[in-house]
């Protein structure tokens, strides 16, 4: 069952907007404005479960590596392309509300000019929080993974209970 924001006391954040380019068979996704899109995204050579889960846990120790909270996140499209990716900026921020999910998710949607991220996945080092969760839902990623087993978290819901 669907719930609303309502439901919860939960409103809808709206993401900024940014651009996509490409390049002979290489997608390189560039942000064009807004913060905290930069540069490209490496791709796996082998786009598979596995290799994204990597790729998490690869942002989670960039966040160690920082001084910051050790959580990493990747959003990837339903074309294996991996779309946005953070690390967990909580404390060189200082911004409660910039965890790795969270992070990914905005980076996601200002590299795609987008709010809508239906049709993807979030892979997380850890299990998303209650208000990364809630993040997912309103941006319409359909399932979220997580962990060294790339365990299913299944499709995001408000208020999980």
């Amino acid at each position: 069952m669907e719930r609303t924001g309502k439901e919860c006391g939960r409103t809808r954040r709206m993401f900024l907007s940014a651009g996509i380019s490409g390049t002979a068979g290489l997608v390189l996704l560039t942000a064009s404005a807004g913060r905290g899109a930069a540069g490209s995204i490496l791709q796996p050579a082998n786009p598979a479960s596995d290799a994204f889960i990597v790729r998490a846990f690869e942002m989670r120790d960039m966040a160690s590596a920082s001084g910051d909270q050790a959580y990493g996140a990747i959003v990837v499209s339903s074309a294996g392309v991996i779309v946005g990716e953070a690390p967990s900026r909580v404390v060189v921020n200082g911004d409660p509300t910039a965890h790795a999910e969270m992070e990914a998710i905005r980076d996601a949607a200002q590299r795609l000019g987008s709010r809508d991220l239906s049709d993807h996945v979030l892979y997380s080092s850890s299990r998303p929080c209650p208000m990364c969760e809630a993040a997912a839902y309103w941006a319409g990623i359909s399932s979220m993974v997580h962990g060294h087993a790339a365990a299913s978290a299944g499709r995001p819901e408000l208020c999980r209970g």
